[in-house]
């Protein structure tokens, strides 16, 4: 009967023992996450002027760790799953023997280098242009062809991974400059995930690197039409899913896979305004996503919209903004170029083209 007693309270003890260290690692977790938190969006204000240590610090540990664990992993002796015959590659011969078809999964993922590609027998540039999601122009400018017709059979041409041209940066030369070259806007140039710079915080370039220009237009041709930004007016109090302008000026670049949004720029940095009434659910600088000081606001009809890079909040969180309310003013945190507003419509946590519902 006693050793019965003193079994359970030994269960007892072990038992919790064991809720007081989970409990304890729970809180310890909680805490780095949090710490982790406020780490990143600090570094991220810093706009990458500690990224460099960063780095260093991360070699160090790598050369560490394969110094310290080489020896080790090169002594294990592991046995890979098609070493040998095993009962799924009896399966997969069977299988393979009775006739069955076997496919190639290509990836979906958008491409970042520039392809070369064969002319094929019944090709055309358009033809071309379409198979790659390319516009016709991009390959004409990039393979220096004078016409749509000037390709053969057996030629070679270079295909862009988007629509635009690709420039080789020159001593001297700025992001400034190089999109004032191409028309577009340098905001464009620094959200195409695959352009790195020399310097992250004032986007320097390195000469003989090599920069993708989405929508760029080659020098001397004839400017396409660009939209413009019509004046935003105040509405109704209520979601209504109509959306008014945020704000008037020029459409520096418009919505695609890498940016789901639409930028409007004006020099003259005016006030935001919500595009349609709902209650604000973000002010300030939300996220270390490179948004700056942005505002958030829920529609609750599905839609919520967001913008982005504001100088100025004039609201808070939890405030019930109507159609047409400034919510701050256009300004240049963030990862930005210049004085722009990224400006956002998402329904259902989905982002849509904001052409698609502004009025």
């Amino acid at each position: 009967m006693i050793e019965s007693s003193l079994g359970q309270d030994l269960l007892d003890f072990f038992s919790c023992l064991g809720r007081y260290f989970r409990l304890r690692l729970k809180q310890i977790f909680r805490f780095l996450e949090r710490l982790k938190s406020l780490l990143a969006a600090w570094l991220y204000q810093q706009r990458g002027r500690y990224a460099r240590p960063f780095i260093h610090l991360g070699m160090a540990v790598l050369v560490v760790g394969g110094i310290s664990l080489g020896p080790v992993l090169i002594s294990e002796k592991l046995r890979y799953p098609w070493e040998g015959e095993s009962e799924w590659s009896r399966d997969f011969s069977v299988s393979a023997s009775s006739g069955m078809e076997t496919a190639t999964l290509v990836s979906v993922k958008p491409r970042a280098e520039v392809i070369e590609y064969t002319v094929q027998p019944g090709d055309t540039v358009s033809v071309i242009a379409e198979k790659f999601g390319v516009s016709v122009d991009t390959i004409r400018w990039e393979n220096n062809l004078e016409t749509v017709k000037s390709i053969k059979v057996g030629q070679k041409i270079k295909i862009l991974p988007v629509t635009g041209m690709m420039h080789k940066v020159k001593h001297g030369e700025t992001i400034y400059s190089i999109a004032k070259k191409y028309q577009v806007d340098a905001q464009v140039i620094v959200d195409w995930p695959y352009n790195s710079f020399a310097n992250d915080e004032i986007f320097a370039l390195a000469v003989g690197q090599t920069l993708i220009i989405p929508d760029g237009i080659k020098p001397k041709e004839v400017v396409a039409p660009r939209y413009y930004a019509q004046a935003p007016t105040a509405g109704t109090v209520t979601g209504t899913g109509q959306f008014v302008w945020p704000v008037g000026g020029r459409i520096t670049q418009g919505f695609s896979w890498y940016h789901q949004a639409i930028d409007i720029a004006n020099k003259a940095a005016p006030d935001i305004v919500a595009a349609d009434s709902g209650s604000v659910v973000a002010a300030g600088w939300t996220s270390a996503w490179g948004y700056g000081n942005q505002v958030v606001v829920d529609h609750g009809n599905g839609f919520v919209t967001s913008y982005s890079h504001l100088s100025q909040i004039y609201v808070r969180t939890g405030q019930a903004v109507s159609r047409g309310q400034a919510v701050g003013k256009m300004g240049s945190t963030g990862r930005s170029t210049g004085i722009h507003l990224h400006f956002e419509i998402k329904r259902g946590g989905v982002n849509q083209n904001p052409l698609n519902y502004l009025k």
